[in-house]
């Protein structure tokens, strides 16, 4: 039946990109790699370095979730080719939904794990630290603020990123002046540095009584979590510290003693803070591992060879630099000027459905990049 030939036809132009997704993935050095590491599981003094014991059985998940993830696709490809035939050998319409269902879920599921291997940044593995603030406009902005920060946590959990507030300064009626996120999970920071940049906000607002519309701005820095494989030198002499007491989002009070720290990095005249864990010693820890991603994100940015180039006040990104518009009146559009990607259900992309936007920056990054290349 021609409805089932068509949804072969369509399964079957992604035969060709599957094979070349197993290439690109690496999977042969992949198993190669998890061979090497299981054979270091087996060695007597494995477990004397606990912290380098940790890292290789967490590279070792890592690579076998990334080759099952490969593996499911392909199950999954070749059930529908089956679904298909068996189908249309029965010639029962009723299964055509069922059928085109299953197809599309195969060329989502492809594309998400060839964006993947777009993924070839020195730390686009790594976790990311998110960093909001609220523009100038008040309640509006910082309410706006809030929508954001809460857009990103559905968009984590969708991915099954754990999304974790390291501080957060409560708006003065509502929403929030800033805040800062650390989001773990592979490749957390290659799929979240497209979204660094001020985001604009066009509404009617709900804290204006004369019902007018509003433009509203905040924006989102994103950096890679730098652990402690990666050495970054930094100069006690050049950091001072503060401490003060933490609160919590809605003002509730979190600790009673002045455990929040807040570092200040004098030759650029950064700022990282943390209130979030229980001791003094442990927020201080937080925001050196803050300070030191910031660093790193600024030396890749600049293309600076080492940290000590980094100069002058280190501004936070400009309100000029708008990455994407989100308008609720008097239409409903969000749209990425980079890109021109554009959604019109709104509410959806509030609920963290962001992949199309994120998938788009990729690509062009991609084909930039090669166009950089040819030239």
């Amino acid at each position: 039946m021609i409805q089932f030939e068509e949804l072969r036809l369509r399964l079957l132009e992604s035969e060709k990109p599957l094979a070349e997704l197993a290439d690109a993935l690496g999977l042969k050095k992949m198993s190669a790699e998890i061979e090497e590491l299981e054979k270091k599981t087996a060695a007597e003094d494995f477990w004397g370095d606990l912290a380098n014991s940790q890292k290789v059985l967490q590279r070792i998940a890592s690579l076998k979730n990334k080759i099952k993830a490969y593996d499911d696709l392909k199950t999954a490809y070749d059930d529908a080719l089956m679904m298909i035939e068996l189908s249309d050998e029965e010639g029962d319409l009723n299964l055509v939904d069922e059928c085109r269902a299953s197809v599309e879920a195969v060329e989502k599921e492809l594309e998400k794990q060839m964006l993947s291997t777009l993924l070839s940044g020195e730390y686009d593995s790594k976790n990311a630290i998110l960093t909001f603030h609220a523009g100038a406009g008040g309640t509006e902005a910082q309410d706006w603020c809030q929508m954001l920060f809460r857009m990103y946590g559905q968009w984590a959990s969708k991915h099954g990123y754990k999304y974790t507030t390291l501080d957060f300064l409560d708006g003065d009626e509502a929403g929030l002046k800033s805040a800062v996120v650390l989001v773990e999970g592979e490749n957390a920071y290659g799929y979240l540095k497209s979204e660094m940049g001020v985001h604009r906000l066009v509404r009617v607002s709900p804290f204006d009584s004369s019902g007018r519309r509003h433009t509203s701005f905040a924006s989102l820095e994103v950096m890679p979590e730098i652990d402690d494989t990666i050495e970054v030198e930094i100069n006690p002499e050049d950091i001072k510290m503060e401490v003060y007491r933490a609160s919590g989002a809605g003002g509730q009070k979190v600790n009673k003693t002045s455990s929040a720290v807040r570092l200040i990095h004098i030759p650029t005249g950064i700022v990282v803070s943390c209130q979030v864990e229980r001791s003094q010693h442990q927020n201080r820890e937080v925001c050196m591992r803050m300070l030191k991603s910031k660093l790193i994100e600024i030396k890749e940015r600049e293309h600076l060879d080492k940290i000590e180039d980094i100069k002058g006040d280190q501004k936070e990104i400009g309100w000029g630099s708008q990455i994407r518009s989100y308008v609720f009146m008097p239409y409903t559009l969000v749209k990425d000027h980079r890109t021109g990607f554009e959604m019109g259900n709104i509410n959806a992309v509030m609920d963290g459905d962001i992949d199309g936007f994120i998938n788009a920056y990729l690509k062009k990054q991609s084909l930039d990049a090669l166009a950089k290349n040819e030239g």
